[in-house]
C-alpha cells in the first residue's frame, strides 16, 4: 500500500510565507556589495602590495565580529532550507525583527539595544560541555559550524511580552549537537548558561538580577527535532542583539527559554534552576510553553501582536508545534 503523508493543520503550504527572493534578494545585493567593495580597496590598495595586513580574527566585537563570521564561514550560509518547517505567516521584515528585541544584558530599552549590544566580544568564542556526558570539551563554536549540519527553518517566535515575529533561523540541530557529545544515561535534564562581562554589557552590573543568565530543558525536550542551536538569521551569522554567536531555539516556548549567547551546556540529573523562575516563580515556570488558556498574572495571553505589521493573531497553542511536541507533556 503506498504511503501518503497528509499534512498537519500546523503546517500550512511554504506559498503562504513572504516569498524567499523578495527577502534574499537584499541579502544577495548586501553580500554582492560587500564583496564589490572589498574588490575596489584592493584595488585601490594593488600597488603597494606590503601594506596588506592578514585580517584580524580574534577580539572583534558587533558588527565587526559578525562581518569576520559571514567571511570565515562562507558557503555555510545561507544553508539549505529544512522544507518541512513552513509557516502560516509571512516572515517579519530582518530589519524589524533586528531592532525590536529583549537582551536584559545590555538594556531593557528595546530602542537602545541594538547598540549597547555592539559592544560585545563574540570572537573567539567557546562553550564549555560539562557534567553527565561522554565527551567533556570545550569547543570553538567556529568549529562546531564548521564540522555539525547547519540547515535554515522557517519558525514562528512569541515573546511572554505577547508580540511575536517570524523568523529564518540557520543553525545546528540539537540532536546533531547531542549526538556529538554523547549525554550519559543520568542526564535527565540540560542547563544553559550565558556570558558573565559587566564591562561590556552594562546590564550585568545591575546587581538585582542573578547573573549570568541561565535556562533548562528536560532532556527529551533538547533531543526533541524542533530544537536548535542556531547561529544565523535571515541567512547571515546572527547579529548580537539576536544572541550571537550561538543561542537555542525552543519555538514552542515563550522567547525568554531560548537562551542567548551560551558559554556553558551542562548535563545534569536534577532539574535546574532557571532565571525568570527564580526571580518571578509565580509568573514563568520551568516548562514555559505558550498556553493561550494560562493567562501571564499581568495580561492575556490569548492573542499576540506580530511585530511590523502589528496584525492582531490568536495565540496558538505550544505556539502551534503540538504535533512534535505534545506528547512530552502527557504525563505532567
Amino acid at each position: 500500500m503506498a504511503f501518503v503523508r497528509k499534512a498537519p493543520p500546523w503546517a500550512l503550504p511554504e506559498r503562504t510565507a513572504t516569498p524567499e527572493a523578495v527577502w534574499s534578494g537584499r541579502r544577495r545585493f548586501l553580500a554582492a556589495a560587500t564583496l564589490a567593495g572589498a574588490g575596489a580597496a584592493a584595488g585601490c590598495f594593488a600597488p603597494s602590495a606590503p601594506t596588506r595586513r592578514p585580517a584580524r580574527t580574534e577580539g572583534l566585537r558587533g558588527r565587526d565580529a559578525v562581518e569576520e563570521a559571514w567571511r570565515a564561514h562562507r558557503g555555510r550560509y545561507p544553508a539549505p532550507r529544512n522544507a518541512r518547517f513552513a509557516l502560516d505567516r509571512p516572515l517579519t521584515d530582518p530589519q524589524v525583527a533586528a531592532s525590536y528585541n529583549n537582551f536584559y544584558e545590555f538594556t531593557n530599552d528595546k530602542a537602545r539595544l541594538v547598540e549597547e549590544a555592539q559592544k560585545l566580544t563574540l570572537r573567539p568564542w567557546t562553550v564549555e560541555v560539562s557534567g553527565l556526558v561522554a565527551r567533556p570539551a570545550t569547543y570553538d563554536v567556529d568549529e562546531l559550524v564548521r564540522r555539525l549540519p547547519l540547515e535554515e527553518r522557517l519558525y514562528r517566535h512569541r515573546c511572554v511580552e505577547a508580540w511575536a515575529m517570524a523568523v529564518p533561523w540557520t543553525g545546528i540541530p540539537m540532536r546533531a549537537f547531542l549526538d556529538l557529545v554523547e549525554p550519559l544515561s543520568g542526564a535527565r535534564y540540560v542547563r544553559f548558561v550565558s556570558f558573565y562581562r559587566p564591562e561590556e554589557a552594562i546590564g550585568q552590573r545591575d546587581a538585582s538580577y542573578p547573573w549570568p543568565y541561565y535556562e533548562g530543558l528536560t532532556i527529551e525536550e533538547a533531543r526533541n527535532e524542533l530544537t536548535l542551536l542556531a547561529t544565523g538569521i535571515y541567512g547571515k551569522p546572527l547579529p548580537p542583539q539576536h544572541g550571537a554567536p550561538i543561542r537555542l531555539v525552543v519555538p514552542w516556548k515563550y522567547g525568554y527559554k531560548s537562551i542567548k549567547s551560551i558559554v556553558k551546556i551542562e548535563f545534569v540529573a536534577r532539574q535546574p534552576r532557571t532565571f525568570w523562575n527564580d526571580l518571578q516563580p509565580h509568573e514563568y515556570d520551568f516548562l514555559s510553553n505558550v498556553d493561550p488558556r494560562v493567562p501571564h498574572p499581568r495580561w492575556s495571553q490569548a492573542e499576540e501582536r506580530m511585530l511590523g505589521t502589528g496584525e492582531i493573531r490568536p495565540t496558538l497553542l505550544y505556539n502551534g508545534y503540538g504535533a512534535w511536541v505534545a506528547h512530552l507533556y502527557e504525563s505532567r
